[in-house]
């Protein structure tokens, strides 16, 4: 998983720094060229932050699963170890 991540992460870098680099040399005045930056870096700021709102909401998603299998299996177990101390005992009774 985290080869995935890194690949993802270098295209998404590649491709914004191609989206920069293609501003930067487009023939444009600097006044628009400036503004064009500017309107990229509020685009990249949108999705970052969207991304960072997805990420939260995975992994609050994730976490509230995982909690919820660590208690239902912490349950099963205490809940063998009850049954196997009841045959234990009757066990031990008719002995």
């Amino acid at each position: 998983m985290s080869n995935n991540r890194g690949s993802f992460l270098a295209f998404i870098l590649g491709g914004l720094l191609g989206t920069v680099l293609g501003v930067l040399y487009a023939p444009r005045s600097g006044k628009e060229t400036r503004n064009s930056i500017k309107k990229l870096g509020e685009e990249i700021a949108d999705k970052v932050n969207d991304l960072s709102e997805d990420f939260k909401e995975a992994s609050k998603k994730f976490y509230e699963g995982s909690r919820s299998k660590i208690y239902s299996g912490k349950d099963k177990i205490s809940e063998a170890l009850k049954t196997g101390k009841k045959v234990f005992e009757e066990l031990s009774k008719k002995d």
